[in-house]
């Protein structure tokens, strides 16, 4: 035990401050103290971690204020299309005009405008496909082995059939005209996945420009490409031919953004970083065969002439239904799955203010519907829809509209109503993908032999996680329109984080892998870049621009800021760029300004770093208070003394019985053989009285109090062995075992980021601390957050070479149906 001194400082005349010791009292200075906690102050190594984001950020002007919201100047371009489209479903391709009105609400004269082409992307001399690196990170799911990373170079026969479908199928758009309203050329330029028409004289602010384009493509066969839409064969359903479902997105010619922080946002479409665009009014009409059905962004505009009495009679019913009403029964689906109709049919859909556009096309469809009120709200009835084939089974009967309705619960009390009038959840070849008022999502049953159909709990997990994600994006970006080129993380980290939040509000016994714990591995790794790293040079795109902002948003919202300021800055920041496009900037700013916290450390440490979270009790000392009564404190110093282990050498005598010179001859004797080093003579008692004498009386009265209330004193010190700053959670535990918890801010780190020293002061007897220990704040290492230091517990199992799967892979719900058979002996040959 280490003793707690109190001293009495002369310049302040006060009881001042404390200081450690061993065997005799020790007054520490501000260097010594530095020098006790590991600290070394070397000219030149000091890291401000606190040092103000603004140095950093864009300066603050009339279109984006310091507060973080939208400046008295602030602008945004409009789009509007109107598209009539034909799906040639044998041909697998689509035909379209389009005609465009581009507003111009900048204070800029554009002599041109660019366009996104994306289905050019998959020509073989884009740059997407150029600069795809032989194994390295590009493609989704592994492609290409490196040699090195194996016996031999490897293609994967998935790569394969990309090459071949690519090779065999010719992708990209072919314009037959581009002109302006009047039928005139407009010249045009086409670099790669992007369009640049000269405009015939300036385009001058606050007014608009109209022209058209016609043009046709090559559906991608998603399954083979990975491109986010596409179609899917089912070549076994029992019309000839099979049938397809056709998602239909990055499908038309988009504008370009143009902003007042990046001008023209032209950086080619390379296949991660996606979109960011102009808001606008779409008009759009599909042409599609007689017997499909249509799932689209907007409203259906002629409910009529495309469906029967009966089904718009079910649409009418689901407005106010407890559960999912079925608009095309499981039966009808199936029945258009063998037809052979013919004749086309025309779907026309309006959407306004809506950033982009997307639909699907097919004759398996099932389709059920719910209606969500949101009273007050412009569109206080939203109905909830699902479109899926017989392959989605019980599990999106069951889940996926309900989850589309629990998304838009949770999501609008952190930001707003949902904007629009309808949210869709379409089951297709694509894992899982967003646009305006429709999503796209993967999971699906199993079929087994007897016509059953079971799922996992992880195909469970990932239809309900899947359908809040990205119902949720329509919230992020969709309508806080955010460029996920340049920052993906500003919708897919916000998202993710509050996905995370909804998925366990739905159950909270599901693993949805959100917890700060869950990026561990990830924040320890070499792989890491920071948060902030434009889209496209992310080396692992899911944990940096997901987990990693989701966690520490979570750790935000939990840990440092509590719930109620931090909901209420996050649903201002929501509310104020609404329909408007924010950066990070705004973003952080908002954060700050509505919650009153300086959170400049913390943008910094976890966005623009790749430090991590790793804070280490080194050790923990329990001091003994002494009043400078030297018979307590030589008392104490003998009893430190007689504590001690009896050295090696003198138990090794005793046990062979060897005597001490002293022992052997007691006839020789003097005055420190009757009085030890740690007798009390009257020159300390005069000492230690005249020192009583000369307190004040306040300064007696705390002594004395100190003394009666016989509490526990510990200097714990820490190391913050990962380089980001955080709040220390320490947790003690008392001889009791009770615990007590103690919130240090993560200001303490702000003149020592390596290492610092905290005065714990108990009523109780403390026997062991912990640092985060219900793992709040995505530490790296758990076991040095522990003093004393723990037996690591691990498990060790007894294995054949095959790998075990994961508990929720496991389809529990058919093996269980399995009879228990007796095992089957293997016959050893001779």
């Amino acid at each position: 035990m280490k003793r707690l001194t109190f001293y009495r400082n002369l310049a302040l005349s006060n009881w001042f401050a404390f200081s450690i010791a061993t065997v005799a009292s020790l007054m520490l200075t501000h260097s010594t103290a530095l020098q006790a906690s590991g600290v070394k102050q070397t000219k030149g190594d000091f890291v401000d971690k606190f040092r103000q984001l603004d140095e950093y950020l864009p300066t603050p002007n009339q279109y984006r204020n310091a507060a973080g919201e939208p400046g008295t100047d602030y602008w945004q371009q409009k789009v509007d299309y109107k598209i009539d489209a034909t799906l040639d479903e044998k041909a697998r391709r689509i035909t379209a005009k389009q005609r465009v009105v581009y507003h111009n609400n900048s204070p800029y004269h554009l002599k041109y405008l660019w366009l996104q082409l994306d289905q050019n992307r998959f020509k073989s001399d884009s740059i997407a496909e150029r600069t795809v690196e032989f194994g390295g990170i590009g493609r989704r799911g592994p492609a290409t082995r490196k040699i090195g990373e194996g016996d031999k170079a490897g293609i994967s026969l998935g790569e394969l059939r990309r090459m071949q479908w690519l090779e065999d199928n010719q992708p990209g758009y072919v314009f037959s005209s581009i002109t302006n309203a009047d039928g005139e050329d407009l010249t045009h330029t086409i670099i790669g996945s992007q369009m640049r028409i000269d405009l015939p004289q300036a385009l001058k602010p606050n007014s608009r420009f109209t022209f058209d384009l016609a043009y046709a493509y090559n559906i991608l066969e998603e399954n083979a490409v990975s491109a986010r839409a596409g179609y899917e064969h089912f070549p076994d359903d029992p019309r000839k031919g099979g049938n397809d479902i056709f998602l239909l997105a990055q499908w038309f010619p988009r504008l370009q953004a143009y902003s007042d922080y990046e001008a023209w946002h032209n950086k080619p479409f390379l296949g991660r970083g996606e979109f960011t665009l102009e808001f606008g009014d779409y008009e759009v009409n599909m042409k599609v065969p007689a017997d499909h059905i249509v799932a689209s962004t907007g409203v259906l505009q002629n409910p009529e002439q495309v469906l029967s009495k009966k089904q718009q009679a079910r649409l009418e019913q689901a407005k106010t239904a407890k559960r999912p009403v079925f608009i095309v029964t499981q039966q009808e689906a199936l029945a258009n799955e063998k037809s052979a109709a013919k004749g086309t049919k025309t779907w026309r859909f309006k959407a306004e203010n809506v950033r982009d556009f997307a639909w699907s096309s097919s004759r398996k469809f099932m389709w059920d519907a719910k209606g969500y009120q949101q009273e007050g709200a412009e569109h206080p009835l939203v109905m909830a829809m699902s479109f899926y084939p017989k392959e989605g089974g019980d599990l999106w009967k069951k889940y996926s509209t309900e989850a589309v309705v629990h998304t838009m619960q949770v999501y609008s009390r952190f930001s707003f109503d949902y904007p629009y009038p309808t949210a869709l959840s379409v089951n297709g070849p694509v894992g899982g993908m967003e646009y305006p008022m429709i999503t796209f999502n993967g999971p699906r049953t199993t079929w087994h032999e007897g016509g059953e159909r079971t799922y996992t709990l992880a195909e469970k997990r990932f239809l309900i996680g899947v359908v809040i994600h990205e119902i949720g994006h329509i919230y992020f970006p969709m309508t806080v329109n955010s460029d996920e080129r340049q920052w993906t993380w500003m919708d897919e980290g916000l998202n993710s984080f509050l996905d995370g939040v909804a998925c366990r509000e739905w159950d909270e016994k599901i693993p949805w892998g959100v917890e700060p714990r869950d990026v561990v591995d990830y924040m320890k790794s070499d792989i890491q870049v920071p948060i902030m790293t434009q889209s496209d040079s992310v080396l692992k795109l899911g944990p940096n621009a997901y987990t990693k902002p989701a966690a520490a948003l979570n750790i935000l919202r939990e840990v440092i800021l509590g719930r109620e300021l931090f909901d209420f800055a996050f649903r201002e920041y929501a509310q104020r760029w609404k329909f408007k496009r924010p950066t990070p900037s705004d973003f952080f700013r908002t954060m700050e300004e509505a919650s009153g916290v300086d959170l400049d450390w913390f943008w910094h440490g976890w966005f623009y770093t790749t430090d991590h979270v790793d804070i280490s009790i080194d050790h923990v000392y329990e001091m003994q208070l002494e009043t400078m009564d030297p018979k307590v404190v030589f008392g104490n110093d003998r009893k430190f003394e007689d504590d001690k282990p009896t050295p090696l050498f003198v138990e090794k005598n005793k046990d062979a019985g060897t005597k001490t010179w002293v022992e052997l001859n007691k006839d020789i004797r003097d005055f420190y053989d009757k009085y030890d080093r740690f007798t009390v003579t009257n020159k300390e008692r005069n000492e230690y009285r005249q020192l009583l004498a000369d307190l004040k009386p306040v300064e007696r009265r705390v002594l004395e109090r100190a003394a009666k209330d016989k509490k526990f004193y510990y200097v714990v010190n820490f190391s913050n062995l990962g380089g980001l700053v955080m709040p220390i959670l320490l947790s003690m535990t008392d001889k009791n075992g009770k615990n007590h918890e103690y919130y240090i801010p993560a200001e303490i780190w702000r003149r020592s980021p390596h290492k610092v020293s905290k005065l714990i002061v108990s009523e109780k007897k403390l026997t062991s601390f912990t640092v985060d220990p219900k793992w709040e704040t995505a530490d790296v290492d758990i076991e040095n957050n522990m003093y004393p230091r723990r037996i690591i517990p691990s498990r060790i199992e007894a294995f054949k070479s095959e790998p075990r799967k994961g508990h929720a892979y496991r389809d529990i719900m058919h093996d269980i149906k399995a009879e228990k058979e007796e095992p089957k002996v293997k016959v050893q040959k001779k």
